[in-house]
């Protein structure tokens, strides 16, 4: 059944270990599927969504790329529920604008870090995938951009200045930092500048949820 409104589709998504991150009305220029009156930006449900995940056939089968093929098959599902249509981050090339988008919801913006901060989720802002409807949900107001009154520690956080403002994400630098046993605390509990947000801070990420990114980022050279 399709969404009354927003608060409507935010405890349907619940239900599926989802939380609504965001709702925008795309225009011809957002790269939103032809007809689409709202677009809903879909990410976990913290902390519920990691035992949850956990518990699904993706993350026990051992097969690879779990996170992404249990957020299709539940992200599809409630799409189809809804009349609507899932785009998800993983599919293209071409790739979904999920920045973009994520901007025009007015609940994310560019950090002093460089990546996304979001009014709810801090530095630990992530999507799972997007909804796009037939129908024009009616918008809420916008959220508050975090990052005015904040004291920004995330700027100073990096413990190897892989990541700070003004300056290019070194990923090189970061993935051999955490190959170090200095670097076990950002592998084991998630990166240092993502936590450091008093926002990320109060969101209730699970450290084994963090430790999972943290080894997919890390690929191959995982220990």
């Amino acid at each position: 059944m399709t969404p009354r409104d927003l608060q409507d589709a935010d405890i349907a998504a619940a239900r599926a270990g989802l939380r609504l991150r965001g709702a925008l009305h795309p225009d011809s220029e957002d790269g939103a599927p032809e007809g689409t009156g709202t677009l809903l930006l879909l990410g976990p449900d913290e902390p519920h969504f990691w035992p949850l995940f956990t518990a699904a056939p993706e993350y026990l089968d051992g097969a690879p790329d779990p996170l992404d093929r249990w957020s299709k098959r539940v992200l599809s599902a409630v799409a189809e529920d809804w009349g609507g249509t899932a785009i998800f981050p993983s599919d293209g090339p071409p790739y979904a604008p999920f920045l973009s988008w994520a901007l025009g919801t007015g609940r994310a913006w560019s950090s002093p870090v460089g990546m996304l901060v979001h009014d709810a989720a801090g530095l630990f802002i992530s999507y799972r995938g997007a909804i796009a409807l037939p129908v024009r949900l009616p918008l809420t107001p916008t959220g508050t951009q975090p990052c005015g009154t904040c004291p920004r520690p995330c700027e100073t956080a990096c413990p190897v200045g892989a990541l700070g403002p003004g300056q290019t994400y070194d990923v090189a630098r970061c993935k051999a930092h955490m190959l170090t046993p200095e670097g076990m605390t950002c592998r084991n509990e998630g990166c240092l500048v993502r936590r450091a947000c008093p926002v990320s801070d109060g969101f209730s990420r699970r450290a084994a949820q963090s430790a999972f990114h943290m080894r997919a980022f890390l690929g191959a050279d995982a220990p």
